[in-house]
């Protein structure tokens, strides 16, 4: 073969254009039909053409950032799960959770309840040891005169209207029940001054009769706990029923109201130094610093007096001074 056609030959192998040769005349080379194929199977498409338009839009919607999850509500279980769990982890916080009044028999408990409202429990445990050696029983509250009543409960606020109160179920304790008070809520409610609060005190505390007791602050921990939205006391213990064994009544009562008076404050509560914080919803509303957070706590928890003057005997704290004393 002459030099021409080896030069031709070789041409052809590597695919050059001859002399005169358009593009479209030249057979695609094996390469060529490979390239083409790993075209076809992804590789980018010339601009312009609907797979390019197609796959951009797709690469952009990838990049795009994704928007922000909406939590998904609690479901009702969950939440009874998690009340249930805050419920626990308050027995081990305070395993002397009490009532806070001094009372020794279900008379006295029931006139401290009935004093406590509009004041603070220290207050009332201040004013009733002077009420009670005065007046010790139904019969002798019954015949008490107004004005002397009026004095000896002055402390407490609102000393006329509680007065009213005390005379009017101490007598109606006499011609009814027999001078006794009696453990039906049915029972407690005639009674003067008397509401379902103050029924379900004297019958978890004096009788052993479970209840509900939702004073302002249990009514407003469940509502932090979200446990409930409702604001009047009977559809919030309605509700808070619902969600625990009745067994558990007397004593979840105790622990919230604990827990609300000694952490988890009206006006700042102590977040940070909640040991029930990872279960709480509502965590962040008050001070969230450690050491800031331990300065807000009260009671036992902060080194301070309780609210009796003769706590339970397992009480961890001191007892409250009586009324005039310098608190220690």
């Amino acid at each position: 073969m002459g030099s021409a056609g080896v030069t031709a030959a070789h041409n052809s192998a590597v695919g050059e254009q001859g002399p005169g040769t358009s593009p479209s005349e030249v057979p695609p080379s094996p390469e060529g039909k490979a390239s083409t194929k790993k075209q076809a199977l992804g590789r980018p498409a010339k601009p312009g053409t609907p797979a390019t338009a197609a796959k951009a839009a797709k690469t952009a919607k990838a990049a795009s950032p994704k928007p922000a999850r909406t939590p998904k509500p609690e479901s009702r279980l969950a939440m009874i799960r998690r009340a249930r769990r805050i419920n626990r982890e308050l027995a081990e916080v305070y395993p002397y959770a009490h009532p806070e009044l001094d009372f020794r028999n279900p008379f006295e408990l029931l006139v401290a309840t009935v004093l406590s409202a509009q004041t603070t429990d220290l207050r009332v445990n201040q004013t009733t040891p002077a009420l009670f050696a005065a007046y010790p029983t139904p019969e002798a509250m019954a015949a008490a005169a107004p004005e002397h009543l009026e004095e000896l409960i002055r402390p407490t606020g609102f000393f006329r209207a509680k007065s009213r109160s005390l005379l009017g179920l101490s007598q109606a304790l006499c011609e009814n029940f027999g001078g006794e008070v009696p453990g039906r809520i049915e029972d407690l409610v005639t009674l003067p001054g008397v509401g379902r609060k103050t029924a379900n005190v004297v019958l978890g505390n004096a009788f052993g009769v479970p209840g509900i007791t939702v004073d302002t602050h249990f009514g407003r921990l469940v509502r932090r706990f979200k446990w409930t939205e409702q604001e009047d006391p009977e559809k919030v213990e309605e509700e808070i029923c619902a969600i625990f064994p009745k067994s558990e009544w007397t004593m979840l009562s105790h622990r919230v109201v604990f827990h609300g008076r000694r952490i988890c404050h009206a006006r700042k509560p102590a977040c940070g130094a909640c040991p029930i914080a990872p279960l709480c919803p509502s965590y962040g509303e008050g001070e969230t610093d450690p050491d800031k957070a331990r300065k807000l706590l009260k009671y036992e928890k902060g080194g301070q007096p309780g609210q009796r003057l003769s706590p339970p005997a397992d009480y961890p704290g001191l007892p409250a001074p009586p009324l005039g004393a310098p608190a220690p």
